[in-house]
Order: structure tokens, then C-alpha cells, then sequence
């Protein structure tokens, strides 16, 4: 592959690379399991034909005097069966490497990516893109008319929709105020913990409904009072903060297969008692609020104003990447867990028969749960770097209180 193209890397990727780290990686995870073991050599045939579809991801990230960019490259990805952590390190500066890994085990298919690269939508596609061509691989004949194609170009796909679409000038800074931080003492070796939690929604939409809910609010109420059960009483008035990103392809014309997300927060402080039911209530009001178009459109613009900035634009990366790492540390004290809402996973229809559920997770320094759902399966990912676990506990307690038949695995850990 040529490395006559390059690309500036949009204002995200530019946290990510500031901020990757032995513990948070900035690497997220996806998976699709299959209904049979997977035959490594297909997979390895499958991921080579799937980059040139998505040849976005062919990409190394390289450093300029300002700012990193990406150039394409001609270093080809190699399946292995998994070993080793969840989201692995997937970028070190100044070594020719590619920011995405395919690996197996069992009946599943992981990719681990940079999220420089690209956002969970993003991952997701490509994802799909390879297990559409082992399938076809797999089954000859059986799948040659199913394709996974939005139409977008490809420069629709390189595009920084951030750029694309970014409004006006403004700079408006935070309200947040610091938050409470489950779990205490850090696993020690730079770990995580990785949570697979699994429950049927036929179980738990009928809950939400009935609270007049999205399923998104009663999971994030559900952590909310997790934590809570968790704080000790000289912390209640200290606020509990759920981060969640948002899908900006949701809000703009975007079919861009790069980054393009924001952040909304919903904070409760529990200084006073409050029911399941007055809270998950409160949480659906506060997340409908923050998710109005002209809420989400403004903070795109506040999140962009910077790059417009001239003096900053003029600033060497080294002295950029120390202002970006004292920024993220400042917001990640005013999170308590991030909570990222992929949706209703769809392959093509002419697939769906061949697969089994669908996981995700993310390299996280707080508690980071992705929830996802497929055939009637709610799966939760939930990255944790904590060396206790009540916080799950609660929240698989809570649920199983309610009547929710729950599956669990965990990764071990070194303690």
C-alpha cells in the first residue's frame, strides 16, 4: 500500500494519544461469537480481505512538530489466538506498528483498536466487515450477495467530521463538579479487570417500561445506586457522575468511519433517600435534557472552538500533549464511571443465523461499562481498575433482586 496519503488526526484521537498509558491503553475491544470454533487460517484470509474494504484502518500514526498524523501503511495484520490482556497497547510512540489487532479464541472473534483510529461504531462496522468475509469463506456460495456497504466513499469514510460539521466559535467551560470514585486501592501491575455480564431483555425492558425508562437510564440508575451502596456516609454529598458518549452520526450527516462522538454527564448527589424508581426516573429526565440537538450541536462547537484557536495551533506537540494530559485528569475527577450505550447490534440478516452474541470493552483509569444487545442478550463490559469488586456486586445484585437471570465471567487478575 502506497503512504502517499496522510492524515491530520481529529481533535479526539489528540486525548487518546496524549493519554495512553500502560493501565488505560486507549484500546477498545469488540467481539462476535459464532456458533462454531473459528478456523484460524479463514480468519487470517477474512481480515486481509476486509482491509480492503475499510483500508481506514491501514494506517500508522506518526509524529509532526504540532500535531501527530496518520499515514497509510504497508505493515499487514497477522491473527493469532488470544493471549494476554484485554485491550492491549496498541500505540507506542515512534514504533512502526499497526494500531489494531484481530485475534481468536474459542468460537469468538475479538478486534482490539487504538480508539485514535476510531470510535465503537467505527470498530463495530469493520468488525462485522470481517466476520461477513469468513462467513463467506467459511460457506462458499452461500453469503456472495450480502455485503455490509453504507455507500459512503472513502473519503467519506477519512472524513474529521469534527471539522465537517463544527458551527461557531465558543469556548464555555465545565459545571461539573468533582466526583466520588467507586473501588479505593488500584490493582497493582497497571491490570484491569474485565466483567462480562449477560441478562435477557425480554426480562428487563418490561422494568424499564414500566418506569417509563429508557433501558440506557435504568442501567446507568442501576450503577448509579451500585455506587452509592458502596460510599461511605461522609461521602454522600459528594456528586455521582455517568458519563456517556454520544453517536454523533446520530445528529450530523456523517458516514465517516473515524472518530466523531461527544460526552453527556448525569450527576445525582445522594444527600437525601431516594427509591430506584425516583432515581431511574430522574436519570431518563436528565439524559433527555442533555441529549436535545441544540445541547448536543453546542458542545461539538465548544469541543472544536480550540483547534480554530491560532496561538494554540502554534504551540509544539510536546508542550499540547502536557496541556491535554492536566485537562484529562481534571475531567476524569469529575467522573465516576463511563457508561457507552452501542446499541442493537444488526449484521445482515442473511448472517444473523451464525451468530451468537456480541461483546465489547474499553481500557479505562475509572470504572467503564459498553452495553450492547443482540438476539435478545443485554451484555455489559464492564472495565474495571479496582481491586475490589463491590461495585459489581451491588449491581448484579440489584438486578437478580428484581428477577433478572443474570450470567457473569471475569478475567484474573495478579494480586
Amino acid at each position: 500500500m502506497s503512504r502517499d496519503n496522510w492524515y491530520k488526526v481529529d481533535n479526539v484521537a489528540k486525548v487518546f494519544l496524549a493519554t495512553a498509558a500502560k493501565r488505560d491503553t486507549r484500546t477498545l475491544r469488540v467481539s462476535c461469537t459464532l456458533w462454531e470454533d473459528i478456523d484460524p487460517d479463514l480468519l487470517q484470509e477474512a481480515v486481509l480481505s476486509a482491509i480492503q474494504i475499510r483500508p481506514q484502518f491501514q494506517v500508522r500514526i506518526r509524529r509532526g512538530i504540532f500535531w501527530h498524523y496518520m499515514e497509510d501503511t504497508d505493515i499487514q495484520p497477522v491473527v493469532t489466538e488470544e493471549h494476554g490482556r484485554v485491550c492491549p497497547i496498541l500505540y507506542v510512540p515512534g514504533r512502526p506498528m499497526l494500531h489494531y489487532r484481530v485475534t481468536y479464541y474459542g468460537k469468538r472473534i475479538n478486534l482490539d483498536l487504538f480508539h485514535a483510529i476510531s470510535d465503537g461504531t467505527g470498530a463495530l462496522e469493520f468488525l462485522n466487515i470481517i466476520v461477513l468475509d469468513y462467513l463467506k469463506l467459511k460457506y462458499p456460495g452461500r453469503y456472495e450477495e450480502t455485503t455490509i456497504h453504507s455507500g459512503a466513499s472513502e473519503d467519506d469514510l477519512n472524513q474529521d467530521s469534527y471539522k465537517q460539521f463544527f458551527g461557531s466559535m465558543g469556548l464555555k467551560g465545565s459545571s461539573l463538579k468533582y466526583a466520588y470514585h467507586p473501588g479505593g486501592l488500584k490493582l497493582p501491575y497497571d491490570q484491569l479487570q474485565f466483567f462480562e455480564v449477560h441478562m435477557p431483555t425480554e426480562q428487563l425492558l418490561p422494568k424499564a417500561k414500566e418506569l417509563g425508562v429508557s433501558l440506557t437510564s435504568y442501567i446507568g440508575a442501576r450503577f448509579m445506586m451500585a455506587i452509592k451502596e458502596d460510599m461511605p456516609p461522609r461521602k454522600r454529598k459528594t456528586p455521582i457522575n455517568v458519563s456517556m458518549p454520544v453517536n454523533l452520526r446520530n445528529y450530523y450527516p456523517s458516514q465517516t468511519s473515524r472518530n466523531f462522538f461527544n460526552n453527556v454527564n448525569v450527576s445525582h448527589v445522594f444527600d437525601e433517600e431516594i427509591s430506584f424508581e425516583d432515581l431511574a426516573k430522574e436519570f431518563d429526565e436528565k439524559l433527555k435534557a442533555n441529549l436535545t440537538e441544540e445541547n448536543i450541536k453546542k458542545q461539538m462547537d465548544n469541543f472544536e472552538t480550540m483547534e480554530y484557536v491560532a496561538p494554540v495551533r502554534a504551540v509544539p506537540l510536546f508542550i499540547k500533549q502536557w496541556v491535554v494530559r492536566y485537562g484529562s485528569k481534571i475531567t476524569d475527577k469529575k467522573v465516576s464511571m463511563v457508561l457507552s450505550n452501542l446499541g442493537v447490534q444488526k449484521p445482515p440478516k442473511e448472517v444473523a443465523e451464525q451468530i451468537q452474541n456480541y461483546s465489547a470493552f474499553c481500557s479505562s483509569g475509572n470504572l467503564f461499562s459498553t452495553m450492547s444487545s443482540y438476539n435478545g442478550d443485554l451484555s455489559l463490559g464492564i472495565s474495571s481498575p479496582y481491586s475490589n469488586t463491590r461495585v459489581i456486586k451491588n449491581l448484579v445484585r440489584g438486578l437478580t433482586d428484581e428477577g433478572i437471570n443474570i450470567r457473569v465471567y471475569a478475567t484474573e487478575v495478579i494480586r
